[in-house]
This record gives C-alpha cells, sequence and structure tokens, in this order.
C-alpha cells in the first residue's frame, strides 16, 4: 500500500480534469437539467480538489469553474452582461457555495491526512515489532496478552495461542521468579522502567535461555500493563566466559613462566654443583648417597618447573609427525603398572590414523596425566577407555572455541567411569594447583595438558557430568608426512673440550656464572665472563680468542641474548653460539622467530647435557 501523499502536479491536476468532467457533464446533460441543478457537477468536483488536493488546488478549481460557467454555460446562452443581475448573482451564488463546499473538502481533506499518517504510523510500528530481532511481549494481571513472532520464536512455540493467556511465569526460570517479581512490584509502585538486566529464562520443552530484558508500565486497552523487551545474550555470555576463563589462564601462566625462571636459575646451580661434588676423588658412600637424593629432588624439581612452564605454554617442543597409536600401545604397559589391576584399560585404536604434529614425549607425558586424572575421579576402580580417530573441526566449532583452528586433527579421548565434574570444577579444571584430591594431588596434571595441546596449535576439551563419568578430547594437528620412528635415546657421554677451546659466559646472575665457569673448566674448556652485553662487546672488540659466546637470553641492561648474538656475530663472523634460559623459545620470543633461539639449553641442565650441546654446538658446520 502507498501511504505516501500525492505530489503537487497530481493534486492539481487532478483538480483540473475533474473541473472539465464537470463542465462537460453539466453541457451534455443541459437540455434535461435546464437551470434546476445549475452547479451541481461543478460542487463535485470542488469536493473532490479540496479532498484530494488540499485548500490550493480546491482555490485553482474554484477559479477554473468560474471561467468554465462564463464561457461554457453563460455565453454559449445569450450575451453575458455585467448588468445582467441573474447572471451576476448566479456567479456570486457559485462563489459562495463553491467556497463553502471547498473549505468542507478541506477539512475532510485534512482528516484523510491524519488518517493516512496514522495508517502509515501503525504500519511502520508494526513492522518494527513483527520484523525486529528482540523479542517483545506484553502482560496484563500477569497473564501474556502480546507476543512478537521473535518471542513466540524464542520460548519455543509455534504458535502466540500456546502463551497468550498463560501465567508470565511461565516463560521465566525458576530461580528468576522471585527476582522478576520484585521488579515488577517496583514497576507497578513507582510506574518507572525497570532496568536493564540479565535474566534466566525458558522454553516450552524447559530449555533454559538467557535474555538482556528491559521492561516497562504501560496502558493496554486501558489497563495498567508491562511490556518487556528481551534479547537472546546465551551465546554472548558464554563466549565472555571463555574469554574471561582463557585471560585468568594466561595471567596465570605469565605468573608462572616469571617463578619458573628464578626457580630454574636456583635449580641450575644446585644440580651444577651436585654433579661436580659427584666427581671429587674420596667421596665417602653415605656421602654420595646423600649427593644423590639431593640430585634426584632438584630433578624433581625441575621437573615441577618444566610442567609449570608447559601450561604457561612457554616450554621448547620437539615437534615431529608420529603416530598417536604406536605411542598409545608403547604406554599402556606403563599405564597398567601405574592405574593397578583394579583399573580396567580399553583401547579402541583407529586402523587408519592420520600422523600427528607434536612433541611425541610430551604426548606420552600428557596421556599418562589424563590416566591418572581419571584413576583418582574413579576412586582406583574402573574403567579407563582410550580411542584415538580422525576429525575434521570446521567453522561452526571454531565459531565456539576461537581458540582453535579449522582443520585436520589426530583426537585421542580418555574416557573414565568416575564420579564427573560439578560445573564448577569443570570451570576450573585446567587451573595448576587447582584440585579435588586433597593431598593427593598437585593439580598440575591437566593444566600440563592443556598447555601441551595449546603449544602444540591443538586443542583440548573436557565432557563430563556428575555420576556419569568424564571424557577429555585432545586434538593434536595432522601432519603431513608420515609419522617417522623415533630414535633411541643416546646415553649420557662426558664430552671434553679440544685443547685449547675458549668459551665467553655471559650471565648475570653471579652464582650461576661462577657454576657454569667451573663446570666448563672441569670440562676442560678455557673460560671468560662477562655480566652483561656491554661487557660481553667490550671482550670482543678486543684481540681475545673465543670459540664460542654461551649466553644467557634474559638480562638486564638494555641487551638480551639474542640482541648480543647478532652484536657478536657481526663483530666476529662465524662465532658459534649457544643461548640458555630459565624461561623458553615460546614465552621469550611471544611468538617471534630467531635463529639463535633455535640452539637453547633449558636450564636447569646437567653436566654431560652441557658438554653434549657444546660440543655438538663447537662442531656444527658453518
Amino acid at each position: 500500500m502507498n501511504l505516501r501523499s500525492p505530489t503537487p502536479s497530481l493534486r492539481y491536476g487532478s483538480a483540473v480534469v475533474a473541473v472539465i468532467l464537470a463542465i462537460v457533464a453539466r453541457q451534455l446533460l443541459d437540455p434535461w437539467l435546464e437551470d434546476r441543478l445549475p452547479f451541481a457537477f461543478q460542487y463535485v468536483a470542488l469536493a473532490f480538489a479540496a479532498w484530494y488536493g488540499g485548500f490550493g488546488p480546491a482555490l485553482f478549481a474554484l477559479i477554473l469553474g468560474v471561467l468554465g460557467t462564463r464561457y461554457f454555460i453563460l455565453m454559449p446562452r445569450g450575451s453575458f452582461a455585467l448588468d445582467n443581475a441573474q447572471q451576476i448573482w448566479g456567479i456570486l451564488r457559485y462563489l459562495i457555495d463553491g467556497t463553502a463546499i471547498a473549505l468542507l473538502g478541506y477539512a475532510l481533506s485534512a482528516v484523510r491526512r491524519q488518517t493516512t499518517a496514522l495508517r502509515a504510523s501503525e504500519t511502520r510500528y508494526r513492522q518494527l515489532v513483527e520484523f525486529t530481532l528482540d523479542a517483545i511481549w506484553m502482560h496484563t494481571d500477569d497473564k501474556l496478552v502480546y507476543l512478537n513472532p521473535e518471542a513466540v520464536r524464542m520460548f519455543g512455540a509455534a504458535d502466540p495461542a500456546e502463551l497468550l493467556g498463560r501465567p508470565v511465569d511461565d516463560i521465566i526460570h525458576p530461580e528468576e521468579r522471585p527476582r522478576a517479581l520484585e521488579r515488577r512490584k517496583m514497576m507497578r509502585s513507582t510506574g518507572k522502567r525497570a532496568p536493564l538486566t540479565v535474566m534466566k529464562f525458558q522454553r516450552t520443552d524447559g530449555t533454559p535461555v538467557l535474555l538482556e530484558v528491559q521492561a516497562s508500565p504501560i496502558e493496554y486497552e486501558g489497563r495498567p500493563s508491562i511490556v518487556a523487551i528481551g534479547r537472546d545474550v546465551t551465546e554472548r555470555i558464554r563466549l565472555e566466559e571463555q574469554l574471561r576463563q582463557s585471560q585468568k589462564l594466561e595471567a596465570v601462566g605469565q605468573l608462572t613462566g616469571g617463578i619458573a625462571h628464578d626457580f630454574n636459575n636456583l635449580l641450575t646451580i644446585i644440580v651444577c654443583n651436585l654433579d661436580l661434588m659427584k666427581e671429587l676423588p674420596k667421596v665417602p658412600p653415605s656421602a654420595m648417597q646423600s649427593i644423590d637424593l639431593a640430585l634426584n629432588a632438584a630433578l624433581r624439581g625441575a621437573d615441577l618447573t618444566r610442567r609449570l612452564v608447559a601450561f604457561a605454554r612457554s616450554q621448547s617442543l620437539v615437534p615431529q609427525s608420529f603416530s598417536l597409536n604406536d605411542r598409545v600401545s608403547a604406554t599402556v604397559d606403563l599405564l597398567h603398572r601405574t592405574l593397578g589391576e583394579h583399573v580396567e584399560i580399553k583401547l579402541v585404536l583407529e586402523p587408519n590414523l592420520w600422523p600427528a604434529m607434536a612433541d611425541p614425549s610430551q604426548f606420552e607425558s600428557a596421556l599418562v596425566n589424563l590416566a591418572i586424572n581419571a584413576r583418582d575421579a574413579m576412586e582406583q576402580s574402573g574403567r579407563l577407555t582410550i580411542e584415538t580417530a580422525n576429525t575434521h573441526l570446521d567453522e561452526d566449532y571454531v565459531r565456539g572455541n576461537p581458540e582453535v583452528a579449522v582443520g585436520d586433527y589426530a583426537l585421542l579421548c580418555v574416557s573414565d567411569t568416575g564420579s564427573g565434574m560439578t560445573p564448577e570444577v569443570l570451570a576450573r579444571a585446567f587451573e595448576p594447583f587447582f584440585t579435588t584430591k586433597a593431598s593427593k594431588g598437585t593439580g598440575l596434571g591437566l593444566s600440563m595438558v592443556y598447555g601441551f595441546a595449546r603449544q602444540s596449535k591443538g586443542h583440548v576439551k573436557i565432557y563430563s557430568e556428575p555420576g556419569h563419568g568424564t571424557t577429555i578430547r585432545l586434538y593434536l594437528p595432522r601432519a603431513v608426512a608420515k609419522a617417522g620412528a623415533t630414535g633411541a635415546r643416546k646415553p649420557d657421554l662426558l664430552q671434553a673440550a679440544r685443547p685449547n677451546e675458549r668459551i665467553l659466559v655471559v650471565e648475570d646472575n653471579t652464582d650461576v656464572r661462577e657454576t657454569v665457569v667451573r663446570q666448563l673448566r672441569d670440562l676442560g674448556y678455557d673460560t671468560l665472563e662477562a655480566p652483561g652485553g656491554a661487557e660481553a662487546i667490550d671482550i670482543l672488540v678486543t684481540d681475545e680468542r673465543v670459540d664460542l659466546l654461551f649466553s644467557d637470553v634474559v638480562m638486564p641492561g638494555g641487551m638480551d641474548g639474542t640482541q648480543l648474538a647478532e652484536a657478536a656475530t657481526a663483530l666476529r663472523p662465524g662465532l658459534k653460539v649457544l643461548l640458555t634460559s630459565g624461561f623458553a623459545r615460546a614465552s621469550i620470543q611471544d611468538g617471534a622467530t630467531s635463529a639463535y633461539l633455535k640452539n637453547l639449553l633449558s636450564k636447569p641442565y646437567r653436566k654431560t647435557e652441557l658438554a653434549e650441546r657444546l660440543r655438538a654446538t663447537l662442531d656444527a658446520a658453518e
């Protein structure tokens, strides 16, 4: 329906056409009408012009009617003279009656315009209400009297009749009904709208839905009523909660990485000095036993730190293509011994499984952590199911889990028949040191798995309900190449220095620097020392011989290890560089790439590891 006002040309044109048709009709019917209805047709034309076109076209039609009457009606009947009282009176009567009729038509035109405007307004607001993406509903005496189509859809009804006449509490979740009642009382007593809030409603099938809702008191059909507008924010709230959880884990990870760095420096001093003490001549057996106990404790501390760094997603990984099936099969004997005879282990392995791209040793650690976590949830008895499968994560899944990318993944599922997790426990499951096992657990198992998955560009998801067990799914990116066999672990060989090899040690921690220098001299290397990058540059600009730069990465003074390496190799092309840090590659570079960080020795390290890495770096081709 076209509710717009007619254009000026249409209004004036219709007035002209109406007057001409009136004169023509008067002329054609003149023998029968004579003087009984001399101006009837002109009056009709005036009324139409005023109603349709308004005051201007009506005035124009009136003047045109006078001229038409003068030339087409009166003149053909005889001469027209101003002293002819009858003709003059006819013209005046036409003007008077025509003006009255024009005013009446104009009044009707105003009514028509108001009606048209009202109809247009109603149409606009009906379209706004009917086609809005917000749910709108109204209730009188707490009974639903109106719902727009979006409200009908949002509350799960097929037709408004399913909800009309029902109590408004039927669409409000039982947990929220007391609060909703208080809001209605406030609106009725004050006459003011209720503030915007998020409330839980429910669909006709009982499914909860979160709405951002605002309500106002109104009068509907003469009775006090309340109109409410709601927007579904269920998905938004879920994504905000995911973001908060991610930010919380990120903050904890950054704190963890910083603590791990300082702790690794302390462990480096302890481990290196214990290694040196073991090599002292004539160490009594009792003292050697104490050294071994202390060394084992320090190495366990280093393992704990690695797990913390894994949660922080900053440990150094060696990703390679491997088969999840092979690793699971190789680890199952260890799981039998670890979990005990009361836990049944069931394997469901995909025969055509895609190879995964990740660190195989870290994957084994993650699998053991998941199995131990499941055993504790089953209270030492139950069934543990380990499954592998090929899967593709599409855009719909990624939209709800933005931390993972679309693509193909090798999937590991670890399911237990335990007690399951409550929503509160599930929300904190990946937090380090959060545990429900009291004194039995450290709370680092799942956090390590989380860090491993994220750093491997994978994904981990928990599905759990109280009383129905838990399934944890670990997604690892599909490798393009086939899984290759991993070589056997090399024995710990002490690879000493060759004659006259000299190493420049750059370390800001004095105790660490002194300990490293003792180890290097014990291995047969000549050493130079510097507490920072500037002091190291001062040495390198001299004629002092330096075969390898061994530097910490994170140092004060404005020059870190990678910057020092670049400056050193610019001064001495061909200089070999080995970097070390209590931090690891990912956290140091924050995602950036550096050729020097590819050769990184993580703290704490054993003397054998230091010797092996130094020898490999010195013997590497240019």
